[in-house]
């Protein structure tokens, strides 16, 4: 099976935590053909898509330390067409790149992409999960999004409660992150001001219901194909609200409770209709957060704390993605054939 990632530059990896790092060393366990790909590396060629595409040199052992195996993978960079692979893995971070979605929507049809390139388009920003049903709040906290600064302040003043969270629509990692305290007013004025300016017709902004015992920390839930395979608990950094690694949280082991297990079986069905086969959720005290659909880290302690091999199940489900596909083909031509004989 040909593999190819599309990822943020080769050099910035750190192999001790990446997630991706994890599913390459995985698929080329399994004697797959593997290339990376970066977003702006592909081009137009006689009207297909191509890419100027590091194919991952072959070895007759892989080292199991990660590290090691990142020092010693050779890359080959060479033009090729996209359609040739089997599937695609699109692993950058946030923000999505939309041309490169452009390039993507011409294999899309014949090509196993993770997630669906609509799904992507759909959910690749905070919105994503205003579009589940929960008229009563029971999964999903209030959320307000917009970039009028009066509308915003509105909502702040008219909240019953004392602090709510506001963040930019498109952050990532915990980036921009920050509580509101109600009653510091001039504050808000400042913080609407700074978040909202920056483009000519300004940002939007999330403005959402501060959940109590939110310093407590998240979980951080991986779904593959609408199930949960993984989940492990966030606890912020002294002095922060944010759970983010990245931003300074630590992490532990977590077993999923009733009502995160709710919110997986709740959401699972909407996420496999809309394509989006690999995504991390964030949840606080039963309310879900944030669906993270481009790229969702936690393979590695998620692995660390269960003894177990996330990246295993995610290429068996592509394995067998392909399978299923090769084998309605194989079927399609031997029926053809047949007729053709008749």
């Amino acid at each position: 099976m040909n593999i190819c990632f599309i990822i943020d530059p080769w050099e910035e990896i750190n192999p001790e935590e990446d997630s991706t790092i994890r599913l390459i060393h995985e698929s080329l366990l399994r004697k797959h053909n593997v290339g990376i790909l970066y977003p702006y590396s592909l081009t137009i060629r006689d009207s297909n898509t191509y890419g100027f595409v590091r194919m991952i040199k072959k070895q007759e052992k892989y080292s199991s330390n990660l590290s090691t195996f990142y020092k010693k993978t050779e890359l080959k960079k060479q033009l090729l067409p996209i359609s040739g692979f089997d599937a695609i893995f699109i692993r950058t971070n946030p923000p999505l790149d939309q041309i490169m979605l452009n390039f993507l929507d011409s294999i899309k049809d014949h090509t196993f992409i993770v997630n669906d390139i609509d799904g992507l388009r759909r959910a690749n920003n905070k919105l994503y999960p205003a579009s589940f049903e929960d008229p009563k709040n029971e999964i999903i906290p209030v959320t307000h999004v917009s970039k009028s600064k009066n509308y915003l302040k509105e909502v702040i003043q008219n909240s019953k409660k004392d602090r709510m969270i506001l963040k930019p629509l498109d952050g990532f990692g915990g980036s921009g992150v920050i509580v509101l305290e109600k009653d510091a007013t001039q504050n808000i004025n400042s913080l609407l001001d700074f978040y909202i300016s920056g483009k000519r017709d300004g940002n939007y902004v999330i403005v959402q219901e501060f959940i109590e015992g939110a310093e407590e920390g998240d979980t951080r839930v991986l779904m593959l194909n609408g199930e949960p395979i993984g989940a492990y608990k966030r606890i912020p950094a002294k002095d922060d609200i944010r759970s983010n690694i990245k931003a300074g949280g630590s992490a532990q082991k977590h077993v999923l409770n009733k009502q995160e297990k709710l919110i997986c079986k709740k959401i699972g069905p909407k996420l496999v209709s809309d394509g989006l086969y690999f995504v991390g959720l964030d949840i606080i005290k039963g309310k879900l957060i944030e669906i993270n659909v481009v790229s969702p880290g936690g393979i590695t302690r998620i692995n660390k704390f269960n003894r177990t091999k996330i990246q295993s199940k995610v290429i068996d489900f592509v394995e067998n993605v392909i399978s299923n596909k090769e084998n309605v083909i194989y079927r399609k031509q031997s029926h053809k054939k047949l007729i053709e004989n008749a």
